[in-house]
């Protein structure tokens, strides 16, 4: 597959059941081996439930954008916008990439970046100075990619998933 072969499309109503498919399977991809399969379940029911992607449309300053691909524009990658919410200190120009997943298999070809990219839009179309993300602080494939897109470490925050506490890295870059 080319680096052109896919579309990027902002997401409405009608798209929670793709979004929360192709949520759970990358969650599911990124964390088979971290995870214990209970804990990844109730994860799964409590975040990547449509009932939470409908929600993330409707905010006034969400934005969600699925990445697809050839033949029949299948979904196999997201970004969600929205304002920050983190245990840091953040600014009123301050914009959150809440999450950028791709299914491993269709990395490497430019869909990140595009989607990376988007998001960035989304940050100055809102008149928003610093886009912030928190990444899993073992994931260091993602955070070398934040990394290249111009990303700092500006603080950490812990979270749990069923019975395990762990650490995430809380990155922003100026736009």
């Amino acid at each position: 597959m080319s680096e052109t072969q896919f579309r990027l499309r902002q997401c409405g109503p009608g798209d929670e059941q793709m979004l929360s498919l192709v949520g759970g399977a990358s969650f599911l991809e990124a964390f088979a081996d971290v995870l214990d399969a209970p804990d990844i379940l109730a994860h799964f029911h409590k975040n990547h439930s449509p009932e939470m992607y409908e929600k993330y449309m409707a905010m006034p300053t969400g934005r969600v954008t699925v990445a697809e691909v050839p033949p029949g524009n299948v979904p196999v990658g997201y970004i969600i916008c929205c304002e920050p919410d983190f245990p840091i200190e953040t600014l009123p120009s301050d914009y959150e990439l809440r999450r950028i997943y791709l299914l491993h298999r269709f990395q490497g070809l430019g869909i990140g970046k595009a989607l990376m990219d988007r998001a960035i839009e989304y940050t100055r179309e809102l008149g928003r100075k610093r886009l912030i993300l928190g990444v899993y602080g073992k994931n260091h494939a993602a955070i070398r990619f934040y990394e290249k897109a111009g990303f700092t470490q500006i603080g950490e925050r812990f979270f749990t998933v069923g019975s395990t506490t762990h650490h995430d890295a809380v990155m922003a870059r100026e736009v």
